[in-house]
């Protein structure tokens, strides 16, 4: 099956303030390596899970292969075509085939506009109609496949006149005017209530049949990724440390990593959470990351040359990758 999404060793990197010491002595500043050389393929209508806690590099990465950040190095290619070359014209034609819904949607949206304006402008700054009937049938359509029945009733409406989940809804609806192939969801649910969080992941597991569109579902929840995600990603301090199919990752986790975030999921009618794998310690300084291995720090199973060997990213059986030389 032709991939929609091919992402290799790609890496995003931020310089940090230097010191007027180091500035008048030449000394390079130091940098973040918010995303180090990872790499995985997505398939049309396929939804890939990237999970991980917080500064793991998941956010960055979605937004380097929609070029929101530039990546510093690696190859994204579209369809084909390598994002990384696209120049204004061609980069603007790929975002309306790629969006991002973000985490927080009453910081998202333009709180001066009405529902209709912020739905409909992707329309009009790209291009698509001028013509306020056409605006309305596509921002109608828009509402209702997201979930807005009645659209009408919303289109003069602000954002602090909705509920969260509705001002998650619109969001999507904005997203879904420009039919995408590809949608970067960035933490979609984590600012709603369970049962809003629920009937949000339902819509888009609906419009994923329904549209064949492609998600990176970025989320620090490995228990949500397992519900709504094909395949899953675990990330850690920049790096992709396992990879699989979703009942892989969950069910028969490689990297120990991975195990104590499984080990912690919470299961419904068990009080005490049995042999759960607690991490020790703090994630390392991201800006003085640890040799050889990243994990190995907080790693119970860490051996000496852990802290000098980088483990390579291995395939152990079919589509079941892991970054772990103890993994055999």
């Amino acid at each position: 099956m032709e991939k929609l999404l091919r992402v290799r060793d790609l890496e995003v990197h931020f310089a940090t303030r230097t010191s007027l010491w180091n500035t008048l002595t030449g000394k390079p500043p130091k940098a973040v390596r918010a995303v180090d050389g990872i790499s995985f393929d997505l398939a049309p209508g396929e939804i890939l899970g990237l999970a991980g806690e917080s500064g793991s590099g998941k956010t960055t990465t979605g937004k380097g292969i929609l070029r929101l950040v530039e990546p510093t190095a690696g190859s994204v290619n579209f369809l084909g075509e390598e994002v990384r070359d696209f120049k204004r014209e061609r980069l603007r034609k790929f975002r309306r085939d790629a969006q991002i819904i973000l985490q927080d949607p009453f910081e998202s949206l333009n709180p001066r506009q009405t529902v209709f304006h912020i739905v409909a402008e992707p329309l009009k700054v790209n291009g698509i109609t001028h013509r306020i009937q056409e605006q309305e049938e596509i921002v109608d359509q828009a509402l209702v496949d997201a979930g807005l029945d009645d659209p009408r009733m919303f289109y003069y409406r602000y954002p602090h006149e909705l509920s969260g989940g509705q001002r998650q809804r619109v969001a999507i609806a904005s997203t879904l005017v420009l039919n995408p192939k590809l949608v970067v969801a960035d933490e979609p649910v984590s600012m709603l209530d369970l049962s809003i969080s629920a009937g949000v992941v339902k819509l888009m597991l609906s419009l994923r049949e329904n549209r064949q569109i492609s998600y990176l579902f970025i989320t620090h929840e490995l228990s949500l990724a397992w519900l709504v995600a094909d395949r899953i990603g675990v990330m850690y301090l920049g790096k992709m440390v396992e990879l699989g199919t979703a009942d892989e990752i969950i069910k028969s986790p490689l990297h120990p990593y991975t195990k104590a975030l499984v080990s912690v999921i919470p299961v419904p009618k068990r009080k005490v959470i049995q042999n759960a794998k607690l991490l020790q310690g703090e994630t390392p300084d991201p800006i003085n990351m640890p040799p050889g291995c990243r994990f190995h720090p907080r790693c119970p199973v860490a051996k000496p040359s852990c802290r000098d060997i980088i483990p390579e990213f291995r395939e152990m059986s079919s589509g079941h990758w892991v970054a772990c030389p103890e993994v055999e």
